[in-house]
């Protein structure tokens, strides 16, 4: 009897046994995380079937849709005199940023689509050819030239501009390399310095254009990539400081760009020439108050403003949404870099880190930069203002490098 008892128990037990462990593993406490069955790369869930990294990426997500749709409303606004005049409609460069913001969402739509890991196997074709279309960029006839640089490709109103490309392709490069070497990070010779040989030759390109502020941009990246790697303090310190004497020197040297660059510091010494944006800039600011003129109702894009809907859009903001509306945006873009912070903190491994890291810092400097210089405070480089500015090529790689940025949050542990 006890023979015959024992394989009935054990029948009994194992379909019971089977499902509930098969249950467990899905949902009970030895298993609080699963991965979905399906292609490569599927994403982390809890127990409750929503994505680990669901919280940040939806806040992610939603502050970058709200400033999209805020750069499109004041895109509007800020050029329609502007459009007006030059193109006789004052909606030809809202439809333009429209279309823009189409083939940006889209790319946004594939960078968070494929899991950020596959992103390795083209870091060298990425490389290749983003140094190409940066060199194409100087070959004369086929670079455009616009107020004395040559930073576009393309013809008539279709332009891309590959310094936008180049800060992606940095931060996937840098981040593959740090991140397959993460048991040598302390040794510089096979860290910081293939990393700083890639910038080298991005950065000399950049210059040749010449692009000072992409240039910055790209350089902050690199440094912050680094930092965040862990590579040695040492060597870190005196990259940091060739790379400063290296910007200052090339501030120097040009007498325009010294002109420029200092202008911030005194813009009346030259009010009609190099201090004048600083100046009809601040007076657009100043004339909204706390709450602003209303939309539309603005001064500054009447011509008083040069830019006023690419560089300057945050003076056409602060103008007409007030020191309110001014403050909202930067909120939105702190709020975007602390959920980046923790993108990167939480991120499934090294590559993810630094891969947010790297996105992270992109869009928070160039936002201060860009900012910085609408108020005063900073040299104006020509920066736009992320996700807000008119700018297809901005526009494009951010929304493709902020894809990325979300496909970790995604993934988050």
């Amino acid at each position: 009897m006890t023979a015959t008892r024992r394989p009935r128990a054990n029948n009994r037990r194992d379909p019971a046994g089977s499902g509930s462990a098969a249950h467990a593993s899905g949902a009970g406490s030895r298993s609080a995380t699963r991965r979905t069955s399906g292609r490569e790369g599927r994403l982390l869930h809890t127990t409750d079937g929503k994505p680990r990294g669901s919280s940040t990426y939806a806040w992610m997500f939603a502050i970058v849709a709200i400033l999209n749709l805020l750069g499109l409303l004041m895109v509007l606004s800020a050029s329609s005199v502007t459009s007006l005049y030059e193109y006789g409609s004052a909606w030809y460069q809202f439809q333009r940023q429209i279309i823009w913001l189409i083939i940006g969402t889209a790319a946004l739509v594939v960078s968070l689509r494929i899991d950020y890991h596959h992103w390795r196997r083209w870091v060298n074709p990425l490389l290749v050819v983003t140094g190409g279309l940066m060199a194409a960029v100087l070959v004369p006839g086929l670079g455009v030239n616009v107020n004395g640089s040559s930073r576009w490709l393309g013809y008539g109103q279709l332009r891309i501009q590959p310094s936008e490309m180049a800060k992606l392709a940095m931060i996937i490069f840098a981040a593959d390399l740090l991140a397959r070497r993460a048991d040598k990070v302390h040794d510089w010779r096979v860290t910081l310095r293939p990393v700083m040989v890639m910038f080298a030759g991005f950065a000399a390109l950049l210059m040749l254009q010449p692009n000072l502020g992409t240039t910055i941009i790209l350089a902050t990246i690199v440094l912050a990539i680094l930092f965040v790697a862990g590579v040695a303090g040492k060597p870190l310190a005196v990259t940091v400081g060739v790379l400063v004497s290296g910007a200052t020197a090339f501030a120097f040297l040009e007498p325009y760009r010294f002109r420029r660059l200092m202008a911030f510091t005194d813009p009346w010494a030259d009010p009609l020439n190099t201090g004048f944006q600083t100046i009809q800039s601040q007076v657009g600011l100043a004339n909204g108050g706390l709450l602003g003129t209303g939309l539309g109702q603005g001064r500054a894009k009447w011509g008083f403003l040069p830019e006023a809907h690419t560089d300057f859009i945050f003076a056409i903001i602060g103008e007409e949404l007030g020191l309110l509306g001014a403050l909202t945006v930067v909120a939105l873009f702190l709020a975007l870099g602390l959920l980046g912070v923790r993108t990167a903190l939480r991120a499934p491994d090294r590559f993810g880190m630094l891969i947010a890291a790297g996105v992270t810092t992109w869009i928070l400097v160039q936002a201060f930069i860009n900012i910085g210089a609408v108020v005063g405070v900073l040299p104006i480089t020509g920066v736009p203002l992320p996700f807000v500015s008119f700018g297809g090529s901005s526009l494009l790689f951010t929304m493709a490098a902020t894809g990325l940025l979300l496909n970790v949050a995604r993934q988050a542990r």
